[in-house]
């Protein structure tokens, strides 16, 4: 029989009867493989940061940079938020924008301290504590740190003010007794820096009426139970009205000088111009008709006016015809929370308001 052939091809060698067994097969080595190094997981949050920026973007720059060294805001312990009340726009807002950790939102308008800082309180509401900074503070490296220490010393603690120092590294005065009429009237004999608040002796934390918001540790079950700051104050006395309130609810309100910030720019330290005079009476009033009985607001409400009045026949006298309105203002002020006309009050700060960006600016990079 003729062998076969393959189509198109030639025959095919015959196959010997016994084929060579192959080889066995030799395993190929294989690199181990490396399982996937997965990052730690991010401590849950326990601090939110509320910095309330007005034209200071230098100040609150600065200060943002300060706090990201502590190891709180590297693990995500801590967050950062800063709330712009409608500042005019800075470069320095995107940068901070990028940084990981911290959180920037621009109002349309200037809300004022109070609503600042519970919106910013809404937009970090992870956090079990709040902490407000002003912009002019410097905080050394680790501080938020140094917070969170304090805060697990007293995990039942409801408000906790710290230390603050001057430029020149002496003490400044961070807390007070609860504004009456009768300390008011009489603070008007004492130094500018010791009206509102006194320094407070001891080594060690220790209760008190109310503690500065220029740095205010709150818990948020605080916050939130008091409603935040009172809206109806758009700069100064929220923060002895707010520890008022926490006293009075059952939380305990403390000063701890075991953490320290500097505070560069309180008020106290520099000149008032009329705008600014005409927040302060504006919140103490509101302070007043709040807390003291209504013959006692009435008795500041009158001090105030005649006060207004001749400040305005003053500035009239020099020629500032900036003041001299301000001054007028304030008398009008008096009269509407007086008859409690809330809505032409808050017209006239709005007013007032316009005025205060310059104030502001003066100090952005001064710290």
């Amino acid at each position: 029989m003729a062998p076969a052939v393959p189509p198109g091809g030639e025959p095919s060698p015959a196959a010997p009867a016994t084929e060579p067994p192959l080889p066995a097969a030799q395993p190929v080595p294989v690199a181990p493989r490396r399982t996937p190094r997965r990052a730690a997981p991010p401590a849950a949050i326990e601090l939110t940061v509320v910095v309330v920026n007005f034209c200071q973007w230098h100040n609150t720059a600065r200060l943002v940079r300060q706090l990201r060294r502590s190891v709180a805001v590297r693990t995500r312990a801590a967050g950062i938020v800063v709330v712009d009340n409608h500042s005019p726009r800075h470069p320095l807002a995107r940068r901070l924008r990028r940084l990981p950790g911290v959180t920037v939102r621009r109002t349309r308008r200037n809300l004022g301290f109070a609503r600042a800082v519970n919106r910013g309180c809404r937009l970090g509401a992870a956090g079990r504590w709040v902490l407000l900074l002003n912009p002019d503070v410097t905080v050394p490296d680790g501080f938020l740190d140094e917070v969170l220490a304090a805060v697990a010393a007293d995990p039942a603690a409801g408000v906790i003010g710290f230390r603050l120092r001057n430029r020149d590294g002496s003490d400044q005065a961070s807390s007070g007794p609860n504004p009456t009429l009768a300390n008011t009237l009489a603070g008007l004999l004492l130094p500018r820096s010791r009206r509102k608040c006194r320094h407070v002796g001891g080594a060690g934390r220790q209760p008190v009426p109310w503690v500065t918001g220029g740095c205010l540790l709150v818990r948020r079950d605080c916050f939130e139970q008091l409603g935040g700051l009172d809206e109806r104050f758009f700069l100064y006395y929220e923060d002895a009205d707010f520890c008022r309130r926490a006293a009075e609810a059952g939380w305990s309100v403390n000063y701890d000088p075991g953490v320290e910030v500097t505070h560069h720019w309180p008020l106290h330290s520099r000149a008032v111009p009329a705008p600014l005079r005409l927040m302060t009476r504006h919140a103490l009033l509101t302070y007043a008709r709040k807390h003291w009985a209504g013959w006692q607001a009435a008795a500041l409400s009158g001090v105030v006016w005649v006060e207004a009045v001749a400040r305005q026949a003053a500035a009239r006298v020099r020629g500032d015809r900036t003041a001299a309105r301000c001054y007028g203002q304030l008398r009008r002020l008096v009269g509407d929370l007086f008859r409690r006309r809330d809505a032409a009050a808050r017209a006239r700060i709005a007013s007032a308001a316009a005025f205060l960006a310059p104030i502001a600016a003066e100090q952005d990079g001064r710290t």
